[in-house]
C-alpha cells in the first residue's frame, strides 16, 4: 500500500471487558506497526449483553447483544472498525456490514477450570459445572448424565470469581480468552474437541466494518489469516445453514489439513438425551459448500426436528 493509501487515524470500536480491551489493543498494535504514522484508537462500549447478567443468553436475545452497540459506532462513523470475537458474532449480519480480516486463530478449545477437580471425568454426582452456553451445556449431560448444570455469565473474570467463591465446584470456558489474558496456569485440563466441539469461530477474533468502506477492508487486509479464515467460514456455513442467529446447541470445528478442511459438527437437546453428529471433508478453497453440505447431512439425521423441539423454536 502506497503512502497516499495509508490510514492517518483508525478508531476501534470494542467492548470494555478485559478480554476484549485485550483483543483490541491485540489490533491496535498490528495497525500500528503496519502503519507507523497512523493514529490507532479505541472507541470502549458497554453493550447489552454486558448489562443483562442474570439470565442466560439464549433467553434474551443471543450473542448479537454483544455487538449491536459497536455496529451503531461503525454505522455512525464514531468507529471505523469493530474487533470481536468470532464466537460471538451472530451468523448473519445486519445489511449494510462486513467481515473484512479474520486473525490467526488460537487454541480453539473448551477450557476445565476447578479448584477441586483434575477434569470433568473426575467429578463425582451432583458436583455443579457453570456455563453460560447451550452448546457445552448439552455435551456434558450427554456424557456426564450425573453432573448438575448452572448458568454462568459475566466476563471472563466475573466468572474465575464466581468458581472461587465456591459457587461452582467446576466451570468450562474457552482455552483462548484464558491463554490470551495470561491465564492459561488456570485451566486443569483442555477438553478435546471429540468430548466437547468448540463452537463455531471460537478462538479467532473478526474485525467488521461498513460493507461500503473498500478502504477500510484494504487497510485491514494484511491481517487476515487466510486459514483461519477458511475455518472458520466452514464452521458458521453450518451454523448459520442450521440455526441462523438462535441460539442453539450447536458446535462446529474445521481444521485444515494441507488444502483439505475437516469439519465436524453437531446439534443436540440442551439436556444432551438427542445429539446428531457429522463430519466432512472438503477443499480449503470452498469452505460455505463444505459448510453447508455438512448441515444437510445434520437434517437428514434429524436436526430439524431437534431445533423445532427447542423452547421458543
Amino acid at each position: 500500500m502506497s503512502t497516499s493509501q495509508a490510514p492517518s487515524r483508525i478508531v476501534i470500536a470494542t467492548r470494555e471487558s478485559r478480554l476484549a480491551l485485550w483483543q483490541a489493543e491485540h489490533v491496535k498494535a498490528r495497525l500500528e506497526a503496519l502503519y507507523p504514522a497512523c493514529r490507532v484508537e479505541l472507541l470502549g462500549m458497554t453493550t447489552r449483553g454486558d448489562q443483562i447478567l442474570d439470565r442466560p443468553l439464549a433467553k434474551v436475545g443471543g450473542k448479537g447483544l454483544f455487538v449491536k452497540e459497536l455496529e451503531n459506532a461503525l454505522f455512525d462513523r464514531s468507529a471505523d472498525i469493530a474487533v470481536h470475537s468470532m464466537k460471538d458474532v451472530p451468523m448473519v449480519l445486519p445489511q449494510g456490514f462486513a467481515l473484512i480480516a479474520t486473525g490467526e486463530r488460537e487454541v480453539p478449545l473448551d477450557a476445565f477450570v476447578s479448584n477441586k477437580y483434575a477434569s470433568l471425568d473426575d467429578m463425582p454426582p451432583g458436583a455443579v459445572v457453570g456455563t453460560s452456553s447451550l452448546r457445552r451445556e448439552a455435551q456434558i449431560h450427554a456424557q456426564y448424565p450425573y453432573l448438575a448444570v448452572a448458568s454462568l455469565r459475566g466476563n471472563l473474570d466475573t466468572r474465575l470469581r464466581k468458581l472461587d467463591s465456591g459457587e461452582y465446584d467446576a466451570i468450562i470456558l474457552a482455552a483462548a480468552g484464558l491463554t490470551r489474558l495470561g491465564l492459561a496456569s488456570r485451566i486443569r485440563a483442555t477438553i478435546a474437541a471429540e468430548k466437547s466441539l468448540p463452537a463455531a469461530g471460537q478462538g479467532a477474533l473478526g474485525i467488521e466494518a461498513l460493507a461500503d468502506r473498500p478502504e477500510v477492508a484494504a487497510w485491514l487486509a494484511p491481517l487476515n489469516h487466510p486459514v483461519t479464515e477458511a475455518c472458520v467460514r466452514a464452521e458458521r456455513a453450518v451454523s448459520r445453514a442450521l440455526a441462523g442467529s438462535c441460539e442453539v446447541p450447536l458446535g462446529a470445528y474445521a481444521v485444515a489439513d494441507g488444502g483439505q478442511l475437516h469439519l465436524r459438527g453437531f446439534v443436540a437437546m440442551p439436556d444432551g438425551t438427542k445429539i446428531v453428529r457429522a463430519e466432512h471433508r472438503g477443499p480449503l478453497s470452498d469452505p460455505e459448500t463444505l459448510g453447508l453440505a455438512l448441515a444437510e447431512d445434520l437434517r437428514a439425521q434429524g436436526a430439524e426436528a431437534i431445533l423445532a423441539a427447542l423452547p421458543g423454536a
